[in-house]
């Protein structure tokens, strides 16, 4: 497996480890029609395939033979990093790419001269909460997200420039 920055042919692979993600992660939280609005609305037409050109974006794949298997996108916000979304497919759970996506965006990050990075996630996906607290990521807040017409929870998980740059 290799994790490399994101280009345009990987726009609809992405689309396609978001929806399979949604589907496994999501069916207590959301319906299978707010799935379909939700994938389209964050992963849909443009906007993907902006965030994949934008130079303050930071989307990278994990690719095993020679398929995209997993994703994430960061972005810089001033003296702070945010992990927007990371999926690796339901399929590939379990084998560190998650872990080597979100080091490589960490790593990207940081490099970018930020403080600290925050990540979100839904308060009801207990296995992405437990992604990122095993990441050494602390929550410090909560906030909302709307996914189709429904507003749902989120934990606001936080890992200091310390926290990473220690042996």
């Amino acid at each position: 497996m290799t994790v490399r920055e994101a280009t345009a042919d990987d726009v609809e692979p992405i689309r396609e480890v978001a929806r399979r993600s949604w589907e496994t992660d999501y069916p207590d939280i959301v319906s299978r029609e707010t799935v379909s609005e939700g994938v389209e609305a964050w992963y849909g037409g443009e906007r993907l395939a902006d965030a994949v050109e934008r130079p303050s974006a930071l989307v990278h794949v994990a690719v095993a033979d020679g398929d995209v298997v997993g994703f994430a996108h960061g972005e810089l916000s001033g003296r702070t990093g945010h992990v927007l979304r990371l999926y690796v497919d339901p399929e590939r759970r379990g084998r560190g790419v998650g872990g080597e996506l979100l080091e490589v965006t960490l790593d990207a990050l940081f490099d970018g001269d930020v403080d600290a990075v925050e990540a979100t996630v839904l308060a009801a996906n207990d296995p992405g909460n437990e992604f990122y607290r095993a990441h050494g990521f602390e929550k410090t807040g909560a906030d909302t997200t709307t996914i189709g017409d429904e507003s749902h929870p989120e934990n606001v998980y936080r890992l200091p420039r310390e926290a990473w740059d220690e042996p």
